[in-house]
């Protein structure tokens, strides 16, 4: 199934949780109303508000609150990039100018606090305090993920486990959130571990795509600059494959990439990378979390929904953006 056969299913929850999202958006402060719409209409895709509504359609679930819990997804994904664009310094996102370029850093913060004070004004509304605990440790584990990788930065002897520790803090976790918010809202207690594996392996593969795609991606196709993550100094999983496995010569450039000159060395970098399985690698682990995500739906009887999420996950490997 593609994205928009995906979407389909569930059109009408979608339409009203967008709705939703531009009603919460709402606030007598001007400022808010416009970095608020300028990001969250800036043509993201709404896979984790997406995943909230599907695993609520795939445990059955009748009321309403899922539509209030993916626009809270929403809200906590949205105020981590307007965090995030401002401690990477980023310009760029998905092909527009990031908030903090157009209106400063201290504005973004300001409003990525706000959305996430939102989030939990309304995530108290379905009046369940197991979906209360959940949010509550999603948001923590988030801003530990934030950082553990600000630590990682400019140390090229991050290893693996560090930088998947990282990705599953700071990426999976809120994926794993989205989908867990089904079966708790349906009270389907027997399928919590399996949606909450699929969700978190989910939103493992998309960020080591992700992190491929900076080195692979079109810019224009991409939404950003190439070689963002190399002028933070980040080591993903493309760069640490290098240092464990390429030659003396090798290492030693992508090291000082790491360490030192960043950007600089963006091409030199970029054909080693090219040159040297790193990318196949990178995307084979990715591929590794997707049959993880897919294999923990099999309790799932077969259904529509079903098949739309084993399709969402194979699509989180297979895209150029």
């Amino acid at each position: 199934m593609t994205l928009s056969e995906i979407q389909n299913l569930i059109a009408n929850q979608i339409k009203k949780t967008d709705e939703l999202i531009l009603h919460k958006l709402s606030s007598d402060v001007v400022l808010i109303n416009q970095i608020g719409n300028y990001i969250v209409n800036s043509g993201g895709k709404r896979l984790r508000p997406l995943l909230v509504l599907l695993c609520a359609k795939a445990c059955n679930y009748q009321g309403k609150d899922h539509l209030t819990m993916a626009a809270v997804i929403e809200f906590i994904h949205t105020s981590t990039l307007l965090h995030d664009d401002v401690i990477d310094k980023s310009s760029t996102r998905r092909g527009n100018k990031t908030a903090n370029e157009v209106w400063g850093n201290a504005a973004s913060v300001l409003v990525g606090d706000f959305l996430y004070s939102r989030s939990f004004e309304m995530m108290v509304e379905p009046n369940n305090m197991r979906i209360m605990q959940i949010m509550s440790e999603t948001t923590n584990i988030i801003a530990e993920g934030e950082v553990l990788q600000l630590l990682n930065c400019h140390d090229a002897n991050t290893t693996i486990e560090r930088y998947m520790e990282v990705i599953h803090r700071k990426t999976a976790k809120l994926f794993e959130a989205a989908a867990l918010i089904g079966p708790v809202l349906a009270e389907k207690t027997e399928l919590e571990n399996a949606f909450a594996s699929y969700g978190l392996h989910l939103g493992a593969a998309f960020q080591i795509i992700d992190d491929a795609l900076d080195y692979m991606g079109n810019e224009e196709e991409l939404g950003k600059n190439i070689g963002d993550d190399l002028a933070e100094g980040k080591p993903t999983l493309p760069l640490i494959y290098i240092l464990e496995n390429g030659t003396s010569e090798e290492k030693s450039v992508i090291k000082r990439a790491i360490e030192i000159e960043g950007i600089a060395l963006l091409k030199e970098v970029s054909n080693i990378i090219k040159n040297s399985g790193a990318i196949e690698y990178t995307i084979n682990v990715a591929k590794q979390e997707v049959e993880q995500a897919k294999k923990s739906l099999a309790l799932l009887v077969e259904s529509n929904t079903k098949n739309a999420l084993l399709s969402l996950a194979e699509l989180a490997v297979n895209r150029t953006h």
